[in-house]
C-alpha cells in the first residue's frame, strides 16, 4: 500500500505537493498522538473509575458481611443466653429435687416412727386389756377363795 509519504520518496514532487504531503503527515502524526493521548486519558479514567468501584464494592461487601454477622450472632447470642438460663434452671431444679428427696425420706422416717408408735400403742392397749382380764380373773379367784373360807 502506498502512502503519500512513500509516494513522495519514490519520485520528485513539486514544492506545493511536497508541502501538502508534509502537512498531511504532520496532521496524521498529530492525530495519532492525539488518539494515543485520548486513549491514555480514557484508560486512566477507566482505571480510576474501576478502582473506585472496586473500593466501593469492597466497602459494601464488608458492610453486608458485618450486617450478616450481626444478624446471625444476634440469634446465636440469644440462644447462648437461653442455654445459660436453662442450665441455671436445671441446676436449681436438681438442688430442689435433692432437697425434696431428703424431705421425703424424713417424712417416711417420721411416718414409720408414728406407725411403730401406733403399733406399740395398740400392743400396749392389747397388753393392758390382757392385764385387765388377768387381773379380773385373779380378783375373781381371790373372791372365790375368800368366799369359800
Amino acid at each position: 500500500m502506498k502512502t503519500p509519504m512513500s509516494a513522495a520518496r519514490g519520485r520528485v514532487l513539486p514544492f506545493s505537493e511536497k508541502e501538502r504531503i508534509e502537512e498531511e503527515s504532520g496532521t496524521l502524526e498529530s492525530s495519532l498522538l492525539q488518539l494515543i493521548d485520548d486513549n491514555r486519558r480514557s484508560s486512566l479514567q477507566l482505571r480510576e473509575k474501576t478502582e473506585r468501584s472496586r473500593k466501593e464494592a469492597i466497602r459494601h461487601a464488608a458492610r453486608t458481611a458485618d450486617l450478616l454477622v450481626k444478624a446471625v450472632n444476634g440469634g446465636v447470642e440469644e440462644c447462648f443466653v437461653n442455654e445459660k438460663r436453662i442450665e441455671t434452671e436445671i441446676r436449681n431444679l436438681a438442688v430442689t429435687v435433692a432437697r425434696f428427696g431428703k424431705q421425703t425420706d424424713q417424712w417416711l422416717a417420721a411416718t414409720h416412727a408414728v406407725n411403730s408408735a401406733v403399733k406399740e400403742i395398740g400392743d400396749f392397749e392389747n397388753w393392758m386389756k390382757t392385764m385387765e382380764f388377768d387381773c379380773k380373773k385373779i380378783t375373781a379367784a381371790i373372791r372365790n377363795i375368800h368366799e369359800q373360807h
